[in-house]
Order: C-alpha cells, then sequence, then structure tokens
C-alpha cells in the first residue's frame, strides 16, 4: 500500500513538501491553525484541514496515528513545534520529522523522540558555502556523524586520469560512488574508467576529507 503523509505548518517549508507530495501523486493531509494558508493548498493536498496541532483531542479526531509519516514543520513558534511532535509520538505516530529552528530546538525535538530533525536553513546554508568557496563543487549533501555526499565537477586537471591513477580512497579516505556523464549515471564505476572534462563525480567520505580534496581541486 502506498504510504500517507501529514504536513503540519503550511508556511514555505511545509508548503514546498505538500506540493512535491501532490506532484509524485502521494495522498497528503495539510494541516495548519491560519485559515489563508489552509485555504491556499486546499486544491492540492489530499485534504487541507483549519487545525491546532498542540491539542491531543483535535490530532485524535484527524485520526493522526493512522499515517505512516506526519512532519512537523511549524517554523514560526517553537514552543509549538515541540508540543505538536510530543503529541504526536505520544499518540504512537510511527515516524515524525520535524524541522529545527537551531541546535537546542534539534535537541529538544530529539529528546522528545522525533525519529528525524531537520535544520533546513542550515543546510542549505552549508550547500551554499560550499559551491560559493569551489567552482568545481555542484552540489553538497550533509549525511550523519560528519560524512557528506558533494557532486564535483571534473576540470581539466583531471581529464584522462583514471579513478585508480586518483585513488582517492588510499589518498583521501574518500570514494566515488558513482560518475554522471552526458546525462547517464554509472553507479560503482571501474577503477580504471578514465575522467571526461565535464564529469561529474559523486564522492563519499568523512567531511574533513572532502575539505582536503576540494582544497587541492581549488589549488590546481
Amino acid at each position: 500500500m502506498e504510504k500517507e503523509f501529514v504536513v503540519i505548518g503550511l508556511g514555505r517549508f511545509g508548503g514546498s513538501i505538500v506540493r512535491e507530495l501532490n506532484k509524485l501523486d502521494i495522498d497528503v493531509m495539510a494541516i495548519d491553525s491560519d485559515e489563508a494558508r489552509v485555504n491556499e493548498y486546499a486544491d492540492i493536498a489530499t485534504h487541507a484541514v483549519i487545525a491546532d496541532s498542540t491539542d491531543e483531542t483535535v490530532l485524535k479526531s484527524l485520526g493522526i496515528r493512522n499515517f505512516d509519516h506526519v512532519v512537523v514543520a511549524i517554523g514560526d513558534n517553537i514552543q509549538a513545534s515541540i508540543l505538536t511532535t510530543l503529541i504526536l509520538k505520544d499518540l504512537g505516530v510511527a515516524k515524525v520529522t520535524a524541522k529545527a529552528q537551531n541546535d537546542y530546538h534539534a535537541k529538544v525535538l530529539d529528546k522528545i523522540g522525533a525519529d528525524v530533525v531537520i535544520h533546513p536553513e542550515r543546510d542549505m546554508g552549508r550547500r551554499l558555502a560550499h559551491k560559493l568557496s569551489n567552482s568545481s563543487i555542484m552540489d553538497y549533501l550533509e549525511l550523519a556523524d560528519e560524512h557528506s555526499i558533494v557532486e564535483i565537477i571534473a576540470g581539466p586537471k583531471l581529464q584522462g586520469t583514471s579513478l585508480l591513477d586518483l585513488d582517492l580512497r588510499a589518498n583521501y579516505g574518500l570514494n566515488i560512488i558513482a560518475i554522471k556523464r552526458n546525462g547517464h549515471i554509472t553507479v560503482s564505476p571501474d577503477p580504471g574508467e578514465y575522467i571526461q572534462q565535464g564529469d561529474i563525480l559523486i564522492v563519499i567520505g568523512h567531511d574533513n576529507d572532502l575539505g582536503r580534496f576540494e582544497s587541492k581541486l581549488e589549488d590546481n
């Protein structure tokens, strides 16, 4: 069966999630206490509801525990975000993803049982900083435990170098998990593969090691 989602908080972040889930043909209930915001998503979400998510009785009446995944995207009221998350977990919601405004907020969300805590503004800032600091960096995705995935565009200095010669694992502790070339992607490329200018190398590793490799590319 297809999963069903709930998004609580229809600001820019929550609203964008609802729109994307709708594009993917996935059922999503959109909840906000602001009538104007709910009306905006009435024709986009499967169900759009005006409700106070800090009211346990209201959430029970919506059958919230029957949904597979609830996203708490409340951005302007930390207290409401925390209380909503706590109620959702107490009601037995299987998976709750909550947006954090800052590190303290994130710690509290984690303590009260949020399954996933995200920092969209901070993460976007980090992605942009990496892209601004190095013209070779196309995208940057932070993973857990100080590890990340980076998309690096191969410049002329890497052209004609084989993955074996580059040997990122030995030299930097990194792994190239895929190469994008001319719209096609090769997963787990052969070590004998030669890099072409314009290739996009998808590299995974510890942030410190990625930083050393990025610096080396910038030096070139």
